[in-house]
């Protein structure tokens, strides 16, 4: 037949669509974000005054602890005994106020923080201070003195000098267990500066004299050289000639029972003379 199409019509998919350029992109996008919208969760909003309770009852627990903490930590650690080791010119008291002193001074936890691995240093006639707390109410303080060996007056002050004649301190208050050097001849003193005296080797010799006295538990109260460097010592009224540089640790030693029967009184012991056979001195009183 003319005219009729011999081939046959495809049928028309009708599950199909037509599709634009870019359209399958933008609905993808927006299908992912309405999947985003529907899987995130709602926020839990507070109110203001909500808010404001729960941060006060947080500080209120944070107070709480803090307080429960400081009231064990003050009762707990509260020093009740104190040793106090080496010190001569200070008293117990006063080393205990230099090193407690001030609030919480009397806590031992705050003082082993305050002096972990360090000293105290910085204090007149004092090298330094050592604290070592012992237990939770126990401390000993061990007290480092500058070696002394002797002080002189000068413009109405106390010049204290050690071994190697150098004026360490200065003060208007006298240390007892130092004694007095005189006869010394100087014509100024400088602090940290050796004493400008004739002979310096009188200092070995002052060192001497009053590290034996110490060894015996004597006191000096002076130690004078005369114009020849020989040594008188004076215990109150009673003076103690021991002469020349010679043999004064044998002399010190006897001097040690003598004593004794020195105090009191007034006059002059006769020790300038020394041997191992002298069995007494003579005395001259005043």
């Amino acid at each position: 037949m003319s005219g009729e199409k011999t081939g046959k019509k495809k049928k028309r998919n009708t599950n199909l669509r037509l599709v634009k350029n870019g359209e399958t992109t933008q609905e993808k996008r927006k299908g992912k974000r309405g999947r985003q919208r529907e899987k995130k969760p709602e926020k839990v909003r507070f109110s203001r005054t909500k808010r404001i309770g729960i941060l006060a009852a947080a500080f209120s627990c944070l107070l709480l602890v803090f307080a429960g903490g400081s009231f064990y930590v003050i009762h707990n650690y509260r020093v009740t005994t104190v040793h106090v080791d080496g010190n001569v010119h200070y008293t117990n008291e006063e080393i205990m106020e230099m090193v407690m002193g001030g609030r919480f001074g009397d806590n031992s936890l705050f003082l082993s923080l305050k002096y972990r691995d360090k000293g105290i240093e910085g204090v007149p006639f004092v090298e330094t201070m050592d604290v070592n707390i012992e237990a939770r109410d126990t401390i000993r303080i061990t007290v480092y003195e500058k070696a002394l060996a002797g002080y002189v007056r000068y413009l109405g002050r106390y010049m204290y000098f050690d071994k190697d004649g150098i004026v360490v301190e200065t003060s208007e208050e006298e240390t007892a267990g130092i004694p007095q050097v005189t006869g010394l001849n100087f014509d100024h003193v400088i602090l940290h500066e050796r004493l400008p005296v004739d002979k310096p080797e009188l200092f070995d010799e002052i060192l001497n004299i009053t590290q034996q006295l110490a060894k015996y538990d004597l006191s000096a109260d002076r130690i004078y050289f005369n114009a020849n460097y020989e040594v008188t010592l004076y215990f109150g009224e009673a003076k103690v000639d021991l002469g020349e540089n010679r043999d004064i640790d044998e002399k010190i030693m006897k001097l040690q029972y003598i004593l004794p029967d020195l105090l009191g009184k007034s006059g002059t012991l006769n020790m300038r003379e020394y041997s191992d056979d002298t069995k007494t001195y003579s005395f001259e009183q005043d």
